[in-house]
């Protein structure tokens, strides 16, 4: 006889709803004593941890915040912004963590947007939060974060609010007794994308997808109550891909630092024994191309995982040689961040370095935790094959894809239009099931009828000894349509490198016709949060045809 649903329901016994919340309450029972923050004299321990993240929840209610109020800060990775990303959910709020690299126009579209009724922010943006604030009614509440390790010097400045951070969190009980949300698809957090053109959309994520998505990075990356976890993956970006969740879950140690400086990094590893970190493909290069690089390598190797455009295998192996160990991740904002890993077969180990660097380049399967990643024919449902080379778009649904965007009903219709969420990157599967991307659908270069991927092209510039950075976009071509233009930053003791030294190189490694027929050196456009901006790029190389 089937088991009817009626007969086994639901209840307080048996389910209870998904967040990431209970994570640190977990460890707070577990770990007590254990340093969870580290920030340089300042440590903070678990049960410390969890008492002042409850005191956070307590002083905004307090003010007013109320279930699914936004509230925003505006911080580096900090104390602080680890705290918010408890407290503010305890308090039912929706964190909304700003990046600190936007201008005044953009930050008071994301405050006015998402309506943030608190806004916390670190001293050293004062000035930038009070002048996004001007002519913005009705304005936020602001309270101050005072750092000791602040470059400036916090108390010297000019406050933007009437409160200090930690007497705010005095005015907060200790033992407050949150609850969690009567619904796991309650609003956790709001992270707006970084848009080319037009205002930014506001991503809205829950808890079960927070919940879900931190856990697939804790097995993914292997974390345990041993990892040591280095901050250099701006919290602000996609919730530091959910891991203030992933390494509280297993009770990690977060060693938080406030700006990507390479002496500072190498310092903070070997001090602390640093076991993890993430950051943008922008931060391995900065790593490798670091003028004082540690003497021996890292010993057990630091597990780094990066995401966005796949590392040039260059860079892959340049980190492995200071001891590091590259995991290569791919998603977006939409997706809690991390959505595919380039999980390790135990065969690569037998590769040589190249080889293995280029297999560890690849965007690979999906995590443990998200349902379905797939490469689907153009305007249709159908997968492509695996078989290397044809291209299609990369898709993904489950339950770590993003509620929608934040009153803008158009634009969530027509990112799940066929109930799959589209990201607009092109990509091969090989034929162990890895997925390869091949170029965003918006850079692909068109050249007499063939297509060229300019992360191939770029692949081969990052090897050429001379080059430190380089970006490929299309230029208008009379003849061809389109050809390949390369824009190059050179290493600071190269000389004597010429455009035509650089075509030379392409064209001994490259198909001829996929060679650039330009080189441009010119210091790189990038985003607030370290993208290549190659649609200022593809200006630039409009205007040379102009010229």
């Amino acid at each position: 006889m089937a088991v009817r649903p009626e007969e086994l329901p639901r209840n307080s016994a048996n389910y209870v709803p998904l967040s990431p919340l209970t994570f640190l309450k977990r460890s707070a029972l577990v770990f007590p004593d254990k340093t969870a923050v580290i920030h340089g004299e300042l440590r903070i321990t678990y049960a410390s941890f969890y008492e002042r993240a409850r005191r956070l929840a307590s002083a905004l209610v307090n003010c007013g915040v109320r279930p699914g109020e936004t509230v925003a800060i505006m911080a580096p990775n900090v104390p602080a912004l680890l705290e918010a990303h408890y407290g503010v959910a305890m308090a039912g709020g929706v964190l909304n963590a700003i990046n600190i690299r936007l201008d005044a126009a953009a930050v008071r579209f994301i405050i006015g947007h998402g309506a943030a009724r608190v806004m916390i922010a670190d001293r050293d943006y004062s000035a930038l939060v009070r002048q996004a604030l001007e002519g913005l009614e009705p304005k936020p509440r602001i309270i101050d974060v005072v750092d000791a390790l602040a470059a400036n010097g916090h108390r010297d400045t000019q406050p933007a609010g009437d409160t200090e951070y930690e007497a705010f969190l005095r005015e907060g009980d200790p033992d407050l007794d949150w609850k969690l949300p009567a619904d796991e698809w309650q609003s956790l957090s709001l992270n707006y994308t970084s848009g080319t053109t037009g205002n930014p959309k506001g991503v809205v994520y829950h808890h079960r997808g927070a919940y879900l998505n931190a856990l697939g990075n804790a097995l993914a990356f292997r974390l345990s109550a041993d990892s040591v976890y280095l901050w250099t993956l701006p919290m602000f970006h996609c919730n530091g891909w959910c891991y203030p969740w992933a390494v509280t879950a297993v009770g990690g140690t977060h060693v938080c630092l406030r700006a990507v400086e390479a002496t500072r990094i190498f310092a903070l590893i070997a001090q602390h024994r640093v076991t993890h970190l993430c950051g943008a493909p922008i931060v391995l290069n900065t790593l490798v191309h670091a003028q004082q690089r540690p003497e021996r390598p890292f010993s057990p190797p630091v597990q780094v995982a990066t995401g966005g455009a796949a590392p040039p295998s260059a860079v892959i192996e340049g980190m492995e040689q200071m001891g590091f160990r590259v995991t290569h991740l791919y998603g977006l904002t939409e997706s809690y961040g991390p959505a595919t890993l380039c999980e390790w077969q135990q065969d690569w180990d037998q590769l040589e370095r190249g080889e293995r660097a280029r297999h560890m380049a690849r965007q690979g399967v999906p995590l443990p935790t998200q349902n379905e990643v797939r490469v689907l024919e153009p305007g249709t449902d159908r997968p492509v094959p695996a078989d290397d080379r044809t291209v299609g778009e990369i898709a993904m649904r489950g339950n770590t894809v993003m509620k929608g965007y934040l009153h803008n009903p158009g634009a969530t219709r027509e990112a799940f239009a066929g109930g799959w969420f589209r990201s607009g990157d092109l990509a091969v599967v090989h034929t162990d099931n890895y997925i390869e991307i091949k170029d965003r659908a918006k850079d692909i270069i068109i050249s007499g009828g063939e297509n060229i991927s300019t992360l191939e092209i770029e692949e081969v510039l990052y090897r050429h000894p001379a080059i430190m950075e380089a970006a490929v976009v299309a230029k208008p071509d009379e003849r061809w349509g389109e050809t390949p233009c390369a824009f190059v930053v050179l290493k600071r003791d190269a000389q004597n490198v010429s455009a035509a030294d650089i075509v030379d190189w392409c064209r001994n490694h490259l198909a001829h016709f996929k060679c650039p027929h330009h080189v441009v050196f010119k210091e790189l456009p990038k985003t607030s949060t370290g993208k290549i901006q190659k649609f200022v790029l593809r200006e630039w190389a409009k205007a040379l045809e102009n010229a």
